[in-house]
C-alpha cells in the first residue's frame, strides 16, 4: 500500500536522528536487502520465532520498520500489519520492498514515536481501531531519544494479553560504549597461539549520546542512548507493562569473521543484543 504521513517531527533531539536515518535510507535498505543481515538472520529472526507466537488474523504494529524486514515476517506468518517508521524516506523504502501479496497485508505510515501528540492522533485513528495483538520495535529502541511517549501509548495500543516485543543493542556491551580487545595468547603446552576476546565497560549508569554507525560505510552518522537497565526496563513496567520473557541474543562460533578479529560475531562469550517481551495483563 501507499505510504501515509503524519505529523512531522517538532523534537529538535530527535530531529537529527531522523535526518541521519534518511540520509542513510538509501544505503541501508541496499545493505539490508529483503532478508536482513546476519544479525537478523541469526539473532532477531530467530528470537522473533521463539518469543512471539503469530497465528493467522493476527492484527500487528512494527514500530521503527526500516526497511520493512519485520512487517514482511509478520505477513509472512498472516497477521495483518500496520508498519511505521520515523524516517519518511525508509516509510517508502519499506513499502517498495513488499511483494504484492505483503502489500495486501501491509500498511505503511510515517510515525514519531518521541511525541505524545502523534502517538495520541495514531491511538485515535482508524488503524489503530479495537487494538493490537502484537507491537514489535526491531533494533530501534536505543536509537530513540525518550521512551516515555512510547511506553505510555502502548497500554492504549495493545489488546488485553498482547504482546510488546523489542531487541535492541544490548545495554551492558554496546550501548555503553564498552571497548573491545583482542589479546593473542600462546598456548604453553603446544607452542600454538590463539585469540581471547573480551570487553571493558568504563561507563555504565551514566552514558552521555554518542555518535556511532550501525555499520562501517553508512553515509552519516547517528545517535545512541544509553540507558542502564533498571531505566530501560522501568520506563515500560511504570506504563504498566509485565515482561514474561527475554534473551541474551550471542553469536556462534559458526558465525566467524576470520578475516576480522574485531568483528562482534567473534565475541561468542558475549551477548551483542537483547529481546524483550512484555504484556498488557489489564
Amino acid at each position: 500500500m501507499a505510504a501515509e504521513s503524519s505529523e512531522s517531527s517538532d523534537n529538535p533531539s530527535q530531529r537529527g536522528i531522523h535526518a541521519s536515518w534518511n540520509d542513510n535510507a538509501e544505503w541501508w535498505d541496499a545493505a539490508m536487502g529483503r532478508h536482513g543481515n546476519k544479525y537478523w538472520r541469526q539473532l532477531q529472526e530467530p528470537s522473533l520465532e521463539r518469543l512471539v507466537p503469530v497465528a493467522p488474523g493476527c492484527r500487528s504494529l512494527d514500530l521503527a520498520t526500516g526497511n520493512g524486514l519485520v512487517a514482511r515476517w509478520l505477513a509472512s506468518k498472516g497477521a495483518s500489519v500496520v508498519a511505521s517508521d520515523g524516517s519518511p524516506d525508509m516509510v517508502r523504502r519499506a513499502a517498495r520492498r513488499s511483494s504484492p501479496a505483503e502489500a495486501e497485508r501491509i500498511s505503511y505510515q510515517t510515525l514519531d514515536l518521541t511525541l505524545p501528540a502523534a502517538l495520541d492522533g495514531f491511538v485515535g485513528s482508524e488503524a489503530a481501531a479495537g487494538g493490537f495483538d502484537v507491537v514489535t520495535c526491531n533494533m530501534a529502541l536505543m536509537d530513540i531519544s525518550d521512551l516515555a511517549p512510547l511506553a505510555d501509548a502502548l497500554p492504549r495500543l495493545l489488546k488485553t494479553g498482547g504482546i510488546f516485543f523489542a531487541t535492541l543493542l544490548h545495554p551492558v556491551f554496546f550501548t555503553s560504549g564498552a571497548t573491545r580487545f583482542v589479546h593473542v595468547v600462546t598456548d604453553e603446552a603446544t607452542g600454538e597461539y590463539y585469540n581471547v576476546r573480551g570487553k571493558i565497560v568504563r561507563e555504565y549508569r551514566r552514558k552521555a549520546p554518542w555518535r556511532g554507525v550501525a555499520a562501517n560505510g553508512q553515509p552519516a552518522f547517528q545517535l545512541y542512548f544509553h540507558r542502564p537497565l533498571d531505566v530501560l526496563l522501568g520506563t515500560f513496567f511504570r506504563a504498566g507493562l509485565v515482561m514474561d520473557n527475554m534473551e541474551e541474543l550471542y553469536f556462534d562460533d559458526s558465525d566467524a569473521v576470520q578475516d576480522r578479529p574485531e568483528s562482534s560475531a567473534n565475541f561468542t562469550q558475549i551477548p551483542a543484543l537483547m529481546a524483550l517481551r512484555f504484556r498488557k495483563i489489564q
